[in-house]
């Protein structure tokens, strides 16, 4: 097996709101992987005393270890109890009704001998690879669908935020974990999976560079951390053109690369 990871953040002078961890078993049989995207709050505050990155890190925590302690839990039970948890850790300090409370993208993968279980919640992204290297594409594309318009007005942002006819992110409710996309492969029709916050996946769904499959490939020659340079080679260039599409020309940038094929023995071994 083989597993890569990177994370940058977008600027020296902020903290990555990024999370990405993975775990496997001491069994050796199976693992899980957690990506999370902390929601940058606009001027005006989130009602949270720690930040994002706090948020984060407790939230991706609490992913990791229910993951693997509970494995009979279906993944949006586990995000759900996570949530949960991690309120409960600033309920007493923090307005968790503030409508911009830290929240995040959530994408999760956990895989054992017969399957490969995963959810995604908001706008990262989980490639799933075959065998035969057709790559699918696991998307939340609720967001995707607000008009670009409405998405550069906070007011208008925060009334779609965790909304029937809005989008979802992982914030205080658990309940919102009802809403992820959710879905199970047979172990065998896996080769590698790839976890992507919007700061990596630019590579393929802002510049256009190439597919997702060839994107899959790209993590397979380079690994997480060629994709994310090139991603920044791509954004700088851009800026430099006078691009004004996106709000940060940088964003946190975070990739986890899994091959989960098991190792083929050489001969005599």
């Amino acid at each position: 097996m083989r597993f890569e990871l990177a994370s940058v953040p977008g600027t020296a002078e902020r903290p990555n709101e990024d999370w990405a961890s993975l775990a496997l078993p001491a069994s050796g049989q199976g693992g899980s992987l957690v990506v999370l995207d902390g929601v940058t709050p606009p001027r005006g505050g989130d009602g949270c005393v720690h930040g994002v990155p706090w948020f984060t890190s407790h939230l991706g925590g609490a992913l990791l270890e229910l993951s693997g302690s509970h494995r009979d839990m279906p993944l949006a039970e586990v995000l759900a109890l996570s949530i949960r948890r991690t309120a409960d850790t600033h309920r007493e300090s923090c307005d968790l009704s503030h409508v911009r409370t830290p929240q995040a993208t959530v994408v999760a993968v956990r895989w054992d001998g017969e399957s490969v279980e995963h959810l995604v919640l908001s706008d990262s992204t989980l490639l799933l690879e075959s065998p035969n290297g057709v790559v699918h594409a696991v998307l939340d594309d609720r967001l995707d669908r607000v008009p670009r318009e409405v998405l550069r007005s906070v007011s208008a942002t925060d009334a779609l935020r965790n909304q029937d006819g809005g989008f979802f992110t992982a914030a205080a409710d658990p309940g919102v974990a009802a809403r992820a996309v959710t879905g199970t492969t047979p172990r065998a029709d896996v080769r590698a999976v790839a976890a992507l916050t919007d700061g990596a996946s630019r590579w393929t769904d802002l510049f256009a560079e190439g597919s997702w499959a060839d994107l899959m490939g790209l993590l397979s020659r380079e690994g997480p951390h060629g994709l994310v340079g090139r991603v920044r080679a791509l954004e700088t260039a851009d800026a430099l053109r006078g691009g004004g599409t996106r709000w940060k020309i940088h964003d946190d940038a975070t990739a986890v690369y899994a091959e989960l094929r098991d190792p083929v023995a050489l001969p005599g071994t």
